[in-house]
């Protein structure tokens, strides 16, 4: 049977290791958090949870992004505090843009 990360992470202990068993060596002595860890390693599947960015276009907020962290470089370079503050606030605001965003 084909699992997923959702699908084993709620499993005990136990059921973890009846899946673990014929697949994982050693499988009496760990925890069940190595156990999940090598079952995943062993059935080849993605224990890192993908998100999606729903409702904004992410590559043009993060290449305004980029702009704006050139022109925070050159504004520390002259000095200006004011001006710092509101380019570094600008930042923020775009990657909270982008938090807020992920699903």
């Amino acid at each position: 049977m084909a699992y997923t990360y959702e699908e084993l992470k709620p499993k005990t202990l136990a059921e973890l290791r009846d899946i673990g068993k014929d697949i994982v060596q050693g499988y009496s002595q760990m925890n069940k958090e190595h156990l999940l860890r090598e079952i995943c390693k062993a059935l080849n599947i993605d224990m890192h949870a993908h998100h999606q960015v729903v409702g904004i276009n992410k590559t043009d907020i993060k290449s305004h992004i980029k702009e704006l962290k050139a022109k925070r470089d050159e504004v520390i370079a002259e000095g200006n505090h004011t001006e710092l503050k509101k380019v570094r606030r600008a930042i923020h605001r775009l990657k909270r843009q982008i938090h807020k965003s992920t699903v």
